[in-house]
């Protein structure tokens, strides 16, 4: 999947006319290198309705400098970004399919065409260590831009009216963008740019300084569409109630996007981050049923579990191979009998790509596209009840309440059952409900505050550690499996009984651990904001 790189820089608008400072002097900057006149050309791809732009993502094919190609830009949050590089190809008229895929969340099958060209005439130098090795580039671009193609879609007029012609913008702008250099050097650069006289631009991509009247047009005010409004309130007790679930659906519909290209490239934990906004979803729609209509939901609620479940198949399976290898490692050699990891390894390596094969194949499939766009439609007209407009402080404690109550139901229920699997899975069982408790409370929490987040800062070590327990009962099954097999085959299978012990002693101590978080999480100072 060509070169990934990440991106970390801050720009700034410039006066035609104004002179850069000498930013010798900056930690661990001995020199700078003479300025370098490159000339770049890229082409930009989106839909017709800019839906790359809008989540923060650019595309585009550029010819010049030494890293002409494709390049896809994701946003990883603040001042970086992730950048993936393909060759030029050919042919600027088709988008890499494995770029396209990547997108395919954020696209919904929509045609990526050319929508922008941008020219840039860059001066560029380089910030040097005592070395002469690179620790920054500083980039001082005039930039032309065009935008192309149906231009009345792009000016946010209706398809099919008549072409108004090319826009034409040009500007200047600084970049700062690190190499080997760290977050103090971006910070110092940045004081000497401002004492100069440069102001930080308020958009991250060229792109959204050349269609800035596009997005306007079509309802989106200029900046990054990844960034809040600065100053803008939080929701508060008194804010409606619907403001501070619609609020948390949103940040969660937004997560689960963002992973979608992350899980198709393998990154670790992308799944489990995935799964994670998918669940919070499902906790959502089933904890505030009095502020959402459940009965216009269970539908996506069903879909929600459908894509966790997949996501869920290849999570337990990394957490698993992960968990073996790991204790056989920490294993004292002299225990490790036979070829015990080769069997781990061969045991699990079918297994992990059957699961990352049915996730790709979920993440691809038209069910898939068909949740995201109910996902959307929620947040663009969610089914609100009566009590949505209600003050949040009377409407969404109960919902918490009736989380905890199911948690400490089922936390005794397990405590009085014999040991074995019967208990094992009572303690599974007061897992889940950990999690909704947990889950709802920080769907709250922008609205509570402090008393909310440690609530379920204190839940959530509960979940922890009942989550660790669930993983071992997993990993005995398993072991007890892989001895057998070791067993049959004439290899010798002490060692994983030795797993299979430390397994059975680990989730005695996770129990009692368990038992200790929730009698903290159930303190009175913890859940007094729930009366």
């Amino acid at each position: 999947m060509g070169v990934e790189i990440t991106e970390t820089e801050r720009k700034y608008e410039a006066p035609q006319e104004a002179a850069l400072p000498d930013l010798a002097g900056l930690p661990d900057v001995a020199g700078e290198s003479d300025p370098e006149e490159l000339t770049l050309r890229a082409q930009y791809y989106d839909t017709d309705d800019l839906r790359l732009l809008r989540h923060g993502i650019t595309l585009r094919r550029r010819t010049g400098g030494g890293d002409a190609g494709w390049h896809l830009k994701l946003p990883l949050g603040g001042d970086s970004r992730t950048e993936i590089r393909l060759p030029p190809g050919r042919s600027s008229r088709q988008v890499p399919a494995e770029l396209a895929g990547l997108v395919r969340a954020v696209t919904r099958g929509g045609e990526l065409r050319p929508v922008a060209r941008i020219t840039t005439v860059r001066q560029r130098r380089v910030l040097l260590d005592e070395a002469g090795d690179s620790l920054a580039e500083v980039a001082d671009d005039d930039v032309s831009a065009q935008a192309i193609g149906d231009t009345a879609t792009l000016r946010g007029g209706p398809v099919g009216s008549p072409p108004q012609g090319p826009t034409l913008s040009r500007w200047h702008e600084v970049e700062v963008e690190l190499t080997r250099g760290g977050p103090p050097l971006l910070d110092a650069a940045d004081r000497r740019l401002r004492e100069a006289g440069l102001h930080p631009a308020g958009r991250q991509a060229k792109l959204e300084r050349a269609l800035a009247d596009q997005l306007s047009a079509a309802g989106m005010p200029g900046g990054s569409p990844q960034r809040p409004a600065n100053g803008r309130p939080g929701p508060t007790p008194r804010s409606p109630a619907a403001e501070v679930i619609m609020a948390y659906a949103r940040a969660q519909v937004r997560a689960l996007v963002s992973y979608d290209p992350l899980v198709r490239r393998e990154v670790p934990d992308a799944v489990h981050q995935m799964r994670i906004a998918t669940r919070r979803l499902r906790s959502l729609l089933r904890s505030f049923g009095h502020v959402l209509r459940r009965d216009e939901l269970e539908g996506l609620g069903g879909e929600l579990r459908w894509l966790g479940d997949a996501l869920g198949t290849a999570r337990d399976a990394e957490v698993l191979d992960a968990h073996l290898r790991g204790a056989l490692e920490e294993m004292p050699p002299e225990l490790v009998l036979g070829p015990t990891a080769a069997r781990v390894r061969v045991h699990f390596a079918p297994v992990d790509a059957r699961a990352r094969s049915a996730v790709i194949e979920a993440l691809d499939s038209e069910r898939y596209l068909a949740l995201l766009d109910g996902l959307d439609r929620l947040l663009a007209d969610p089914p609100l009840t009566a009590e949505a407009g209600q003050p949040a402080a009377r409407v969404l404690p109960p919902a918490v309440r009736r989380a905890r109550r199911r948690l400490r139901t089922r936390m005794r229920r397990a405590r009085g059952m014999p040991t074995g699997p019967d208990r094992d899975a009572a303690l599974h069982e007061a897992r889940k409900a950990a999690k909704h408790a947990r889950y709802s409370a920080e769907a709250v929490s922008p609205a509570f505050g402090k008393p909310a987040r440690r609530f379920a800062k204190r839940v959530r070590k509960v979940q922890s550690a009942l989550g660790e327990h669930h993983d071992g009962v997993v990993a005995r099954a398993a072991t007890r499996e892989l001895g057998v097999e070791a067993h049959l085959a004439g290899e010798n299978a002490f060692s994983f009984g030795v797993l299979y012990e430390q397994d059975a002693c680990r989730a005695r101590d996770l129990e009692a651990q368990a038992r200790r978080a929730w009698k903290q999480a159930s303190r009175p100072k913890y859940s007094a904001w729930l009366r």
